[in-house]
């Protein structure tokens, strides 16, 4: 009885789990809209006695975007004061929606990635994930790794969708 090869784990095929750059962790958001006045504008000397008097540490641990939930007019350096405090008290931030954190967050992961490791060699981008991934992040990993790789495709070792390869030259 001849002894079973498993051909895809002696190929120079490179399967990356998009999973792994998932950080887990509580996304939050803070919300300028309480601290309008009338719902309307924001008056900078209340703007910064609240921000003074708030608990920072609350936030501690956790991934926070910054964002006005109300249709008002709120001058770009809120936003950014809002960010100074965040970044004293060592907390990740974006200012905008929840999906610019994410978007944050998967570059901050991904930007560590070691593109040797996938250099001259298929890569397929595993199709299935137990946490949910904006489709920027497929996006992301064709521009960050196409120059580097033989090709790229989509899905599981076993069953791909060929998505790009290198021309010979």
């Amino acid at each position: 009885m001849s002894e079973i090869v498993n051909r895809v784990a002696q190929s120079p095929l490179y399967t990356l789990d998009l999973e792994k750059f998932y950080q887990h962790g509580e996304r939050v958001g803070f919300d300028l809209a309480p601290f309008l006045w009338q719902g309307l504008a924001l008056k900078e000397a209340d703007f910064r006695e609240a921000l003074k008097a708030e608990d920072w540490s609350v936030y501690a641990g956790k991934f926070v975007y910054v964002h006005c939930s109300a249709d008002a007019i709120v001058p770009h350096w809120a936003f950014m004061l809002v960010g100074t405090y965040l970044q004293e008290a060592g907390v990740f931030f974006v200012v905008g929606d929840q999906h610019t954190l994410e978007q944050a967050l998967f570059d901050a992961a991904f930007a560590e990635f070691p593109v040797e490791e996938v250099a001259d060699r298929p890569l397929v981008v595993k199709g299935c994930s137990s946490v949910t991934l904006p489709l920027y992040v497929y996006g992301k990993v064709v521009a960050r790794l196409q120059e580097h790789v033989k090709s790229i495709m989509w899905g599981e070792p076993c069953s791909t969708v060929p998505l790009y390869k290198r021309k010979r030259k």
